[in-house]
């Protein structure tokens, strides 16, 4: 991309301080973008009959991570699954930084078991909280913020388990509940310039594959390896990017050709 125009931007990442998200926040602020890097402060306890299949990184990993971006990108707290966080975070960044223009959400709640076998109400609320509800309200704060015709898109960071896998029933299809919103969302705000797509990666590996699961991801991968992070980074900066400025209401898959 010659100049994807984000220099100077104020991009909200939600989950930025780890894994994709991490490799998202350095990826626009090495375009001169200022980066508000939310995390979760401390990962509640798992209820007794699930565990949490994602790794919360610590708050001063996020704090490292903001005073080693630069451009005035700092590193904020919210838990996603409170009712009122989406409203607390979008008004909070916007008071610091001043009015959004990149929101990507990236944050995401996975648990195990997660199979038809042993969903719950708790364990769909859970997913569906972070997944889908989350994402939705923070676009809502944001367009409710934007000031006059300010650049604003939005890219949602969905799975190809959208795409149905066993085992991953809840988060699958709180992560298709995303990829129905980013259409809807962007049929509602096209006439406004604003634009809503998503990111759908493949298994990518952010520490969580062991050397056998690497190997067996490797053998089911067309393009013959695991995903990385600067992978999905990269998609995303190029959808928020002046380049993408006629493409609104996709779903990138960036897979590797897994599960097409």
């Amino acid at each position: 991309m010659i100049d994807p125009r984000l220099a100077g931007q104020n991009v909200l990442v939600t989950g930025g301080a780890g894994g994709i998200g991490a490799a998202i926040s350095r990826a626009f602020a090495a375009q001169g973008a200022r980066v508000a890097i939310h995390h979760l402060a401390q990962n509640p306890a798992a209820p007794a009959d699930a565990e949490w299949a994602h790794i919360t990184p610590e708050a001063d990993v996020a704090e490292k991570l903001a005073r080693e971006l630069g451009n005035g990108s700092f590193a904020i707290s919210a838990d996603l699954s409170e009712p009122d966080a989406a409203h607390r975070l979008a008004e909070t960044v916007a008071h610091r930084a001043g009015p959004i223009n990149v929101l990507v959400n990236n944050a995401a709640h996975c648990e195990l078991p997660d199979s038809i076998d042993t969903l719950t109400h708790g364990s769909l609320e859970r997913h569906y909280r972070v997944n889908a509800i989350a994402p939705a309200l923070l676009t809502t704060e944001v367009v409710r913020l934007r000031r006059g015709e300010d650049p604003l898109c939005v890219v949602n960071i969905s799975t190809d388990a959208a795409r149905a896998f066993p085992g991953q029933t809840g988060y699958g299809t709180s992560k298709g509940a995303l990829e129905a919103f980013t259409r809807s969302s962007a049929l509602d705000l096209a006439a406004r310039g604003i634009r809503v797509n998503a990111v759908a990666p493949g298994p990518v590996q952010t520490g969580w594959m062991d050397e056998d699961l690497l190997a067996q991801v490797t053998e089911i991968v067309p393009m013959g390896r695991a995903g990385e992070p600067g992978d999905i980074a990269d998609a995303v900066v190029y959808l928020a990017s002046h380049q993408a400025r006629w493409i609104t209401g996709q779903v990138l898959q960036v897979a590797g050709g897994h599960a097409l």
